[in-house]
This record gives structure tokens, C-alpha cells and sequence, in this order.
């Protein structure tokens, strides 16, 4: 990865986008600290201890730590992923956006714009929960307080959807996925004082401290292990095209293969799931404020979605199954790939061309993601299993947190090595 970087610096091209993808990141790291208008350190520190820690601190961590610290930046971008999984949802239920989704690039645009408007829809409703969470501690007028603390909240928001867009137009890598990934990056010295603080509590250094610290280092080396090698494997089906004869010339008749990865969602799902399960959090705040019920339906509520609940793990688990299942079927069209080699004169030897070939890339893209999806699952749920054993609770966050920076900084490193190639085949052919 570093060889990479250094290769792609040396680009003037490459060192450009760089470096304008750097500063959009520091943007988001200035705004993180930027506060909202009349929130008091009180009203924030009453909010951070008033719900299930674990969601809050997991929030908190893909913000950058902009949720404890009341910044205009609080929300992060998940309205905007919330928005997206809405849009790619309906796509697939109603025929209007599954045209317009077919239609190129002027479709996506269309697309891209819809999802832009609920983002701004969603993010103000978000920002209301958010506002009634923090009203208990506020002074001031209450009516005041409200269009300044929403509209604020809302806008930043709109401001990083806009700012990531900016980083995958202009710059390297998925913004979306940048931003979740430098906010992450950024807690990584809070959450290593945390986990200080959790282990060596009293300050002596006790034999079960420091096994505790070796096994938690141990099983993040193997996870990142895991997730590397994953992300690397694919299950490559063999191509073969006919060969043709062109006046006197002959084409064709080369062998090669169609590469199904078996992470080809990559850390999507995660991202996805995770939003999806804070919602509850976030209808509470809108509905009980600062102070969750101890009963009631709410509470019920509340309490199956504290991270350490069966019903918890196995939403979560669930949920990223079917995100990178439907994921991949975004991604991935086994229809077109047959149509196209049987344009070309390609086929997979022993299937006919066209829906046997098609029906055929289907079953094995189908076991290729069904194995992708459980282990990323189980990769994404055993950190949170792990907050069972005492005094590990913070390592809950850190698992989900470890899986989407290794994931985001695979891809980018994939991305800038296949800009690097394309310029290098650009070159030879001048």
C-alpha cells in the first residue's frame, strides 16, 4: 500500500487528486469542531449518557467525534446513507426509478438528484430527534433554539453529502466512504485510552491485564488478515472465444475468465446495517427527548437494540447479509455479462450461450456472495459477541469500526492502482 502511494505521487495527475482529496478531509476534521449556536457542554454530556452507549459511541466514532463535541457536523452522513439505501430499495420496487436507473448516465443523475432531496428531507428529521435529545440542557428560547439547532444540524449534513461527492468526483476513492474512514481514523487515540483506562483501571499492571491486551491485539491482527485476504479472493470462471476469420486475418480463439470476488460489495453492507440500526435511537430522541422510558414500549424497544442483545446480533447479522446480497445485484448483472461474450463469440465451456450461461454465472455468483456474506457477518459480529466477557465492551465499537477502515483503504489503494495502469496504458499507446 505504501509503494503504491509513493508511485502515485510521483504522477502529477495522481499527486492532484491526492492531494485535493487530503484537504476535503481536513475540511471535514475543521468542521468537526465547529460547535452549533447555543448548545452548552451540559446539554451535550446529558445527550452522550442518556441512551445505550454502545450505538452512541459507535455514532459518535464515524462522525469523528462531532456527535459528543455538539459540531455542525454532529449527524455525519448518515441521513445520506439512510437516503441511499431508501433510493436502491425503491428502484427495485417501482418500475418509474428502475427505468430511469436503465437510462445511463442521465438516469443516475436523475437518481443521484432524488437522493440528494431525501437526504436534506431525512437529515432535518434526524436533526429534530437530535434537537429534542438536547433541549433538556439548553437555555434560551426554546422556539429560537430549535430552527437554529435543525436548520444547522440539516445543513451540515447537506455540506459533507456535497463534500463527498466533490472527493469521488475530483478526488480519489468513495467521499462517502473517506469521510466515515477519516472520522473513524481520528478517534483511534480516544479509543485507545479507552481501552487503557478499561484494562489497567487501577493502574497496576496485572498478569489477566495484559493476556486481555495480547488476545484483543491478536484477534485484530487476524481479522485484518481475514479481511485482506477476502477482499482479494475471487472465484474466476473460464472464458473461451471462437475463433473468426476476417479477410485473410483470424481472431479470436484467446482464453480468459470472468472474476466474481467474493467481497464485491466490500464494507457497504456494514455501513448499511449500522444505519439501519440506529434508527430507533434516533425516533426515541424525537419522541421521549434527553430522558429514555425505563418502560413502556419504548423501553422495550430500546433495550432490543442495545448491541449486547440476542435480538441485536442477529438483526445485525441478518441485515448484512441481504445488504450484500442486494448489494452485488446492483453491482453485478448476469444477464448482461452473457449477452455480451455471446455478442463477442464468448462462451464458458460445457454452457451454452445466453440464459444457460447466464443461469449458470447466477448459481455461482450466488454461493460466491452466500460464503462473502457470512464471513462478513461473522467478522462484523464477533467484536460485539466479544463485549460479553467483562471489561471488553468498548472492543464492540472498535470491531465494526476496524473492518470499515481496512475495507475503505483497500479499495482507495485498488482504486489508485488502476488509475496508475490506465495511465501507464495511455502512455504506451502515444
Amino acid at each position: 500500500m505504501l509503494q503504491t502511494l509513493r508511485n502515485a505521487w510521483k504522477i502529477p495527475d495522481l499527486r492532484k487528486k491526492m492531494l485535493y482529496t487530503l484537504l476535503m478531509l481536513f475540511i471535514f476534521r475543521l468542521g468537526s469542531y465547529v460547535p452549533v449556536p447555543g448548545l452548552t457542554a451540559e446539554a451535550i454530556g446529558s445527550f452522550m449518557g442518556g441512551f445505550q452507549e454502545g450505538m452512541q459511541g459507535l455514532l459518535n466514532n464515524f462522525s469523528g467525534g462531532a456527535l459528543e463535541r455538539g459540531s455542525i457536523f454532529a449527524m455525519s452522513i448518515s441521513p445520506y446513507i439512510n437516503s441511499s439505501i431508501i433510493i436502491q430499495l425503491l428502484t427495485v420496487a417501482i418500475p418509474a426509478l428502475e427505468r430511469m436507473a436503465k437510462e445511463g448516465e442521465e438516469g443516475k443523475k436523475k437518481i443521484a438528484s432524488i437522493t440528494r432531496y431525501l437526504t436534506v428531507v431525512l437529515g432535518f428529521i434526524q436533526a429534530v430527534g437530535l434537537y429534542f435529545g438536547l433541549k433538556g440542557g439548553m437555555t434560551g428560547n426554546a422556539v429560537m433554539n430549535f430552527f437554529i439547532v435543525t436548520i444547522t444540524f440539516t445543513a451540515g449534513t447537506a455540506f459533507l453529502m456535497w463534500l463527498g461527492e466533490q472527493i469521488t468526483e475530483k478526488g480519489i476513492g468513495n467521499g462517502i466512504s473517506l469521510l466515515i474512514f477519516a472520522g473513524i481514523v481520528s478517534r483511534g487515540p480516544a479509543m485507545i485510552r479507552s481501552l487503557q483506562a478499561t484494562l489497567f483501571a487501577s493502574g497496576d499492571v496485572s498478569i489477566q491485564s495484559v493476556i486481555t491486551l495480547i488476545a484483543i491485539v491478536a484477534i485484530a491482527v487476524l481479522a485484518v488478515g481475514f479481511v485482506v485476504t477476502m477482499n482479494d479472493a475471487e472465484r474466476r470462471i473460464p472464458v473461451q472465444y471462437a475463433k473468426r476469420v476476417v479477410g485473410r486475418k483470424m481472431y479470436g480463439g484467446q482464453s480468459t475468465h470472468i472474476p466474481l470476488k467474493i467481497s464485491m460489495a466490500g464494507v457497504i453492507p456494514i455501513i448499511f446495517a449500522v444505519s439501519i440500526m440506529s434508527f430507533p435511537q434516533t425516533i426515541s430522541m424525537f419522541i421521549n427527548g434527553q430522558n429514555p422510558p425505563t418502560t413502556g414500549f419504548w423501553a422495550a424497544i430500546l433495550r432490543l437494540f442495545q448491541q449486547t442483545h440476542p435480538f441485536y446480533i442477529i438483526a445485525y447479522f441478518l441485515l448484512i447479509l441481504f445488504f450484500t446480497y442486494f448489494y452485488t445485484a446492483i453491482q453485478f448483472n448476469p444477464i448482461e455479462i452473457a449477452n455480451n461474450m455471446k455478442k463477442n463469440g464468448g462462451f464458458i465451456p460445457g454452457i451454452r450461450p445466453g440464459k444457460p450461461t447466464s443461469d449458470y454465472i447466477s448459481r455461482i455468483l450466488s454461493k460466491v456472495t452466500l460464503f462473502g456474506a457470512f464471513f462478513l457477518a461473522i467478522i462484523a459480529i464477533f467484536p460485539i459477541i466479544l463485549a460479553f466477557v467483562p471489561n471488553l465492551g468498548a472492543v464492540s465499537i472498535g470491531g465494526t469500526s476496524m473492518l470499515i477502515v481496512v475495507g475503505v483503504a483497500l479499495e482507495t489503494t485498488k482504486q489508485i492502482e488502476s488509475q496508475m495502469l490506465t495511465r501507464h496504458y495511455k502512455g504506451f499507446l502515444e
